[in-house]
């Protein structure tokens, strides 16, 4: 039993103290120096008397930022993570929110550090490493931890145009990581290829793993997913065979044709989620790597990440969609229709995806209004207060009794007396031939379906060929070609800048 997320890495320090934990484009962090400078970080903040307090990080994506992530949770705090492409004024609202006491900055965000109208005091870096262990205190913090504790706070999108900071805590993420490695198989052999930004809880899949197997993560740079042939070189000149990453990143490879010119030949596990898989480019990726073993996951950041998976094991035609699959161990999914019923898996019914159990978050910092709304008591239960996660997207069961994503409730429509998917549209659209991506907005003062697509074929032609896949009323009334999908940092459609493009 982990009570601690840190509770494994002295162990892993003294098994592999001089192998490589995290490596980024300018440095690498081997266990042993990724341990002292935790110390010296978590010595440093309590020397400080902050405790149990929110502290941001506002560093470049590099193993140091993550040394800065443990350290404070070392000191029995909690990781706020913001990033120098963050909008200034997201980053406000995010500051004004924790009301931090400490920022932790490095010596490329510093100078904007001081700009940020920060109120508390801000550290850089090196300024950390420079202070004495204090192993007695780091001793007595670790002693008096529980799992229950807050571990960090991630921001994610408000539908308000607030973002909303979720709060996790150390028994949710063990869990998850528990779950997790036992499903996709993580060892001290598995070298990870981080695709994710830090300030995203998807970068979880490899920080905690790592530290708890001993296992080696490279951190890809962010310009070689414009570039797929040098991407794919790059995996295996790290010999990297496991990558966590959303779809949009896989696809870029398999969309340009990469495979015919170089394979990742090291690749085994390849797990992916975020966004629906387009069968055909899955279909690429199988081919390319017959012996790698692929998994769907699925899971909101409320839920502590991922927390259903689906390994593939079969083939799927054109139209099918794969299945998000199973609950992980310790969780359980309940699909709830508009009056709070069941629905059942031989109903073949919609329902909304809702989860209980070890992986629900806190809820949202500082923000009790919206934390009630989504984390509202369990109607089937009613014996007791129990919490769920209301996700907000529908999903049913198909005739293996798997879990299907069907939408989000804010994706389906009313148009023309019909309720449509918008989904349903974007599949059929990314089935036809030399179209790259594909994704459907629906303009509701003008009560048109717009059509968003990158790839081959013009505008025009895009609405016949979609009238053979679906129904006349389904067909987008405008189609617009545009060069990419924009995609939001964390890999998924950009549904807020296509929406901006409405208007123009």
């Amino acid at each position: 039993m982990h009570n601690h997320v840190l509770s494994q890495l002295k162990n892993t320090v003294a098994k592999f103290p001089d192998k490589a934990a995290f490596c980024g484009e300018q440095s690498t962090l081997t266990f042993r120096e990724l341990d002292e400078a935790i110390d010296r970080i978590g010595s440093f903040i309590l020397k400080t008397g902050i405790r149990r307090s929110p502290i941001v990080v506002y560093m470049e994506k590099s193993p140091e930022e993550v040394a800065a992530f443990f350290g404070i949770i070392r000191a029995g705090s909690y990781y706020v993570p913001i990033d120098a492409e963050m909008p200034q004024v997201r980053i406000s609202l995010i500051l004004e929110n924790v009301k931090a006491p400490l920022l932790i900055c490095d010596d490329a965000t510093a100078e904007a550090a001081e700009g940020l109208g920060f109120q508390g005091k801000i550290v850089r870096y090196q300024e950390l490493l420079s202070s004495e262990i204090d192993m007695d205190a780091l001793e007595t913090v670790y002693q008096s931890s529980i799992d229950t504790d807050p571990l960090y706070i991630v921001f994610t999108s408000g539908s308000t145009g607030v973002p909303k900071g979720v709060v996790g805590c150390h028994r949710a993420v063990n869990d998850y990581i528990d779950q997790l490695s036992e499903v996709l198989g993580f060892s001290d052999e598995t070298v990870f290829g981080n695709q994710t930004p830090l300030y995203l809880d998807a970068c979880f899949k490899e920080l905690y793993p790592t530290i708890r197997y001993g296992a080696t993560t490279y951190f890809v740079p962010k310009t070689l997913f414009m570039q797929p042939l040098k991407l794919v070189q790059y995996l295996n000149e790290h010999q990297i065979n496991t990558v966590c990453w959303v779809v949009s990143a896989l696809t870029i490879i398999s969309t340009f044709n990469t495979f015919k010119t170089e394979i990742p030949k090291y690749l085994r596990t390849i797990a992916f989620g975020s966004e629906v898989f387009p069968i055909k480019q899955f279909r690429m990726w199988r081919q390319a790597l017959p012996e790698a073993t692929f998994t769907n996951l699925y899971g909101p950041t409320e839920g502590t990440g991922m927390c259903c998976y689906y390994r593939v094991n079969h083939e799927f035609e054109d139209g099918e969609a794969i299945p998000i699959g199973r609950p992980f161990d310790n969780t359980d999914i309940i699909l709830l229709d508009e009056d709070n019923h069941e629905v059942t898996k031989e109903s073949g019914e919609q329902g909304e995806i809702c989860i209980r159990g070890t992986s629900l978050t806190l809820g949202y910092m500082n923000n009790p209004q919206k934390t009630s709304e989504a984390f509202t008591l369990n109607p089937l239960q009613t014996g007791w207060l129990e919490l769920i996660y209301r996700t907000g997207d529908i999903g049913r069961y198909n005739e293996r009794g798997e879990l299907m994503f069907v939408s989000r409730k804010d994706f389906q429509i009313k148009h023309m007396g019909h309720r449509i998917e918008l989904g349903e549209i974007e599949v059929n659209a990314q089935m036809i031939e030399g179209i790259t991506g594909a994704a459907c907005i629906y303009d509701k003062e003008k009560g048109k379906i717009v059509l968003f697509y990158s790839g081959n074929k013009e505008e025009a032609d895009m609405k016949v060929l979609l009238k053979d896949s679906l129904p006349r009323y389904m067909v987008p009334n405008v189609t617009r070609k545009l060069e990419r999908i924009p995609l939001t940092s964390n890999g998924k459609t950009d549904r807020v800048t296509l929406a901006a493009m409405l208007k123009k």
